[in-house]
């Protein structure tokens, strides 16, 4: 139950919850904490923020407060490699990266906690690589008070695994395998691999090998079984992956023994994008716009792979809506929609 003071008569009494400030331009956070008991001079700052009057509660049984209310929930929502923050801030908790990886949401279930009502979960885009320490999702309890039994059937209903995870992107050597006649005969530098070098750093990864061949299916297939021999646990190969007589490497793929293929993607830049897999090896086909784009359908998946995932054919068309790069002049990825 809900009961409304003036602040005025409200000296001496506890806070049932925390009240929020806002500065334009300057602050916003918690002004005081649920707990506080009120102060003499805490009634004009009390009025500067909008507020004649608090409420003196007396929950029932049936009754829930937002606080409790987010600890329950982010309990239920967060999997592993997800952590809580310490306590309920203006009612909300937030969760957590416990450490670098790829984010995971079971965005079905979350949908169905965020159609109950009263409930909220808002979390940053699914496969999404984060940081240690970097907030994930948030949630709360909409109003200040719920009833009991609403709250724990939302909980009951969340899988066991939960909603959120971070899942650790393993280490892996990968090979790369340069295509094309103008590279292999030196009549043009190759660009590729000091990109993918780059790429495959920044996600904690290392090149062992690099392989160049002509526009020669049996050749690229053979440098592809070379990286294979030489241990590497992925292989990337770069260009003739279009639609010109020259570009073979989709042949080569395919000839080394891959299969799960799926070419073709509803993203730009990297319609020509392949993934493949030989044995248990994941072959990843770049297009030429990898040497050209700073960010493209490579690095939407390449985590993913990382992390045992095996592209379909779905996963693929998931990405259309999202799948536009913008080409901003200044490139923001992963702040932006690119992919989501």
């Amino acid at each position: 139950m809900k009961k409304t003071v003036p602040v005025d008569e409200a000296v001496g009494m506890v806070l049932p919850h925390d009240i929020t400030e806002i500065r334009r331009d300057e602050f916003k956070g918690r002004a005081f904490k649920k707990g506080h008991i009120i102060q003499p001079e805490d009634v004009e700052h009390l009025k500067r923020l909008g507020k004649e009057h608090i409420y003196v509660l007396t929950l029932s049984p049936s009754e829930i407060h937002e606080n409790e209310a987010a600890a329950l929930l982010a309990a239920a929502i967060g999997g592993l490699g997800v952590e809580q923050s310490k306590e309920a801030v203006e009612g909300k908790i937030s969760l957590l990266a416990a450490h670098d990886g790829l984010l995971k949401i079971d965005t079905h279930a979350l949908y169905k906690l965020n159609m109950a009502g009263e409930v909220m979960c808002a979390t940053l885009h699914n496969n999404r690589v984060v940081k240690k320490g970097q907030q994930v999702a948030a949630t709360r309890l909409i109003p200040l008070i719920s009833q009991r039994n609403l709250v724990e059937g939302v909980v009951k209903a969340a899988p066991s695994e939960g909603i959120v995870r971070v899942v650790s992107i393993p280490k892996i050597k990968a090979g790369l395998v340069i295509t094309g006649n103008e590279v292999f005969h030196g009549r043009i530098k190759d660009a590729f691999e000091p990109i993918l070098r780059a790429k495959l750093k920044e996600i904690g990864s290392e090149v062992i090998t690099v392989r160049f061949a002509p526009d020669n299916a049996e050749i690229i297939a053979a440098e592809i079984k070379n990286c294979l021999t030489k241990g590497a646990q992925l292989v990337v190969t770069s260009g003739g992956m279009s639609v010109d007589p020259d570009d073979v490497t989709r042949e080569g793929i395919r000839a080394a023994g891959a299969r799960n293929i799926v070419y073709g993607t509803p993203v730009l830049p990297g319609a020509m994008f392949l993934s493949g897999i030989i044995g248990q090896v994941p072959v990843l086909g770049l297009p030429a716009c990898g040497m050209f784009h700073r960010i493209t359908i490579f690095d939407l998946i390449l985590p993913r792979v990382l992390c045992g995932e095996i592209i379909s054919r779905e996963d693929l068309a998931a990405l259309g809506h999202g799948g536009l790069c913008q080409n901003c002049e200044t490139c923001r990825y992963p702040v932006c929609g690119f992919g989501k």
